[in-house]
């Protein structure tokens, strides 16, 4: 008798990785991501990549180095000899966001970054997390001494003073300041696993939503619902994504979950309207 295994599609795949918050393996989820454009993607053999790259760290730190000198030697390695770097001539491209091409090429964003570094801090027992900046992802390190906050795109550690300047034009246009003004601490929490995998697949959706790319957005939409079940704006959005594509009842589908879960949405009105016309459209 012949034994017959399922293998699971790629979002089969990604379910099953983020179920839970307390076993969360966050790079192998974010390596996953790139199923969708490389379907022969082979996850387990990125994964192995950069445990190879762990190995040749470790074999450069002496057996007794202290958290500063292990977070020296892990952003000469890093930034100097792996040479990891900010993809400046085409920043918005979605191989910015696959770590088996960024792993490839070297160049990145920072979220991607913040990504490939952490799982190196902590495999060297640093502790490091990754942080949910406005605008640009960073990396923090609590030292003995205090608590170091990391641009993962060049290594640099900014000062509270950098960190405002930086924070400065996201409050602005957000309307946070004066009396509305809320402490830098807040915006330096860490971020889990979840809520980076999340951002990553966020930065994906925006572009294929700026290049009007509704099937590839409907992938990203997928894993966004996945992995956030109760982000009904999510199921707005792929709903809009299918109505573009003329898939009318998937569109229903996605926009009446909105609708039934989201009371004072601004935008009630006019996704109810949506969904009126998608209706006729179909019983036309």
């Amino acid at each position: 008798m012949q034994l017959s295994y399922a293998v699971p599609t790629p979002l089969e795949y990604f379910a099953a990785l983020v179920q839970s918050d307390a076993e969360f393996p966050l790079l192998e989820a974010a390596v996953s991501l790139a199923q969708d454009e490389y379907p022969d993607l082979d996850v387990q053999q990125v994964l192995g990549d950069v445990d190879q790259m762990l190995a040749r760290l470790k074999r450069r730190i002496p057996a007794d180095a202290v958290p500063l000198q292990k977070l020296r030697a892990l952003n000469q390695f890093f930034f100097r000899d792996l040479s990891f770097r900010p993809n400046v001539n085409n920043f918005y491209d979605p191989d910015n966001s696959y770590l088996n091409v960024v792993l490839r090429t070297r160049c990145t964003i920072p979220i991607s970054a913040a990504v490939l570094w952490l799982e190196l801090a902590q495999g060297l027992g640093l502790a490091a997390r990754g942080v949910g900046f406005p605008g640009h992802f960073m990396v923090k390190v609590n030292l003995p001494k205090g608590q170091v906050v990391i641009d993962p795109l060049d290594g640099q550690s900014l000062s509270r003073e950098q960190l405002s300047e930086r924070l400065e034009p996201y409050r602005r246009s957000s309307g946070l300041v004066d009396e509305f003004e809320v402490p830098l601490g807040l915006y330096l929490q860490a971020a889990p696993p979840r809520e980076i995998v999340a951002r990553m697949l966020r930065n994906l959706k925006e572009i294929h939503r700026t290049q009007e790319d509704w099937g590839r957005m409907i992938a990203v939409q997928d894993r966004l619902i996945v992995l956030l079940p109760q982000a009904w704006a999510e199921y707005r959005d792929r709903g809009l994504a299918h109505a573009e594509l003329g898939h009318s009842a998937q569109a229903v589908q996605d926009l009446d979950a909105y609708l039934a879960n989201v009371e004072e949405g601004l935008d009630i009105d006019a996704i109810a309207a949506r969904v009126a016309e998608l209706r006729r459209a179909r019983s036309d």
